[in-house]
């Protein structure tokens, strides 16, 4: 047995169901499992592993419900930086293709390390294209490294140009091919039990670049494996166009007619979503990754998120691609989703409450977990997964900020974490990462990222 004592946080925010604050607030982790939460007079004053947090404000860990690691290789091409989706995507498929396995393993260490300084414990992350000798194994190894939880997607695309599709025969599979290893890579990797640090999904790319085949087949193939399902829907209106005029549905409406609503699902954007379509995701429990930075990066549009909440459809928070955003950093997309609904609220505000910095961290927290249907990450009480960040509040960034050292984690300005750690294990102590040496790990990238592009 294994036991860690965190002690003396400034403020412990537990995100349970009264949503308790502690000052002075500690936890006893045994095992990598929450044992006791409370004021640190009340709690063990000893343990094998003892973190003192005197000074720190800490948090669940964050948890991002969309990203695309490989898009580390490739932010800020020129081309991309003032392009809609659709001709951003067109620019970025020819370079994608060059992509090997090598690429994907030393791109998946970035983005994670990024992410898990900015406060992140799990991460999904969609993966779609398996150019050359690569494969979803070699994320998935990759990411052993760095210590967060991951949920790694098969993804898919099927539909090439040839066919109608947006992206160019070169970067598509078969659907035998993509069902086949979707069913292999869940069989080897695939843990859904309580505590696991590693899941599938299923999760072809989007409704313009896979058939409606393979859409209900993939629903299908999550089903039978209790997996989930994940993929872009509604991000926008050329989207939108495009479903319209191939099936003579919106994007909403096509996913349902091909099995994809319920409690397993969840959209990638969702911005262009009505309030009838809203109700039928309520009703069926499916979720939206909205991804805030992202949408304004390519101009799409704002995701009607507080209408979200409203009806009680589940939200959690994505970077999406390093290449759209371009970063990894969730602290930061914590603050843009406040931030954003707060000025998509103001043209129409009447009174009404903005969007505080309490809900958008419940977002990024409890809001995630939902969204990748776990139970056991999202809060700090008894009985869940020890994982959780620190913020250091005697930094620059916090001065003058201690009155409410919770909303300051937000509206200051983002800054790395002083701590996180993933089922009681440290990922990043006194802000830097424990498991990775970055200085060759980003010379390689940078290589890597230079050969696409020349």
């Amino acid at each position: 047995m294994s036991t860690l004592l965190v002690k003396n946080a400034a403020v412990l925010v537990t995100m349970d169901g009264t949503r308790r604050e502690i000052h002075n607030g500690a936890m006893f982790i045994v095992d990598g499992f929450i044992e006791q939460v409370g004021p640190s007079v009340n709690l063990p004053h000893t343990a094998d592993r003892v973190l003192d947090l005197k000074g720190h404000v800490v948090l669940p860990g964050l948890v991002n419900t969309h990203h695309h690691f490989y898009q580390t290789l490739t932010r800020a091409v020129p081309g991309t930086q003032d392009a809609g989706l659709f001709e951003w995507l067109t620019t970025l498929y020819p370079i994608w293709e060059r992509m090997t396995a090598e690429h994907i393993r030393v791109s998946t260490k970035v983005a994670l390390a990024e992410l898990a300084l900015s406060g992140c414990t799990t991460a999904f992350d969609h993966l779609y294209l398996f150019p050359n000798d690569s494969r979803l194994d070699d994320e998935i190894e990759a990411a052993r490294d760095v210590g967060l939880r991951l949920h790694a997607s098969r993804g898919s695309m099927s539909l090439g140009k040839s066919q109608g599709g947006l992206p160019p025969d070169s970067v598509v599979e078969t659907e035998d091919e993509i069902l086949s290893d979707t069913q292999r890579v869940i069989e080897a990797y695939d843990d859904p039990g309580r505590g696991s640090m590693i899941r599938v999904v299923v999760a072809p790319c989007s409704p313009f670049s896979v058939t409606d085949d393979l859409m209900r087949e993939s629903a299908d193939l999550a089903r039978a494996t209790g997996t989930r399902l994940h993929t872009h829907l509604a991000e926008t209106m050329d989207e939108d166009a495009f479903c319209l005029e191939t099936s003579g549905m919106r994007p909403v409406e096509l996913a349902e007619s091909l099995g994809w609503e319920g409690n397993d699902v969840w959209f990638a954007h969702g911005v262009f979503i009505n309030d009838a379509e809203i109700a039928r995701m309520t009703e069926a429990g499916t979720g939206v990754a909205h991804n805030p930075s992202s949408n304004m990066r390519l101009a799409s549009g704002i995701a009607p998120v507080r209408k979200y909440l409203e009806a009680g459809v589940p939200v959690g928070l994505g970077v999406d691609g390093s290449a759209s955003n371009d970063g990894s950093n969730l602290l930061a997309e914590a603050r843009q989703a406040m931030l954003l609904a707060r000025l998509d609220a103001a043209p129409n505000q009447s009174g009404g409450e903005l969007m505080t910095v309490r809900t958008a961290l419940e977002i990024a927290t409890l809001g995630g977990a939902a969204v990748l249907g776990r139970d056991d990450i999202g809060s700090l009480e008894p009985g869940m997964a020890a994982d959780f960040i620190a913020l250091d509040m005697s930094k620059l960034e916090y001065a003058g900020a201690h009155g409410d050292m919770v909303a300051a984690t937000l509206l200051a300005a983002p800054t790395t974490v002083s701590h996180n750690y993933v089922a009681g294990i440290a990922v990043v102590s006194d802000g830097h990462l424990v498991n990775l040496e970055m200085e060759p790990i980003i010379e390689r990238h940078n290589t890597l990222a230079a050969e696409l592009l020349a």
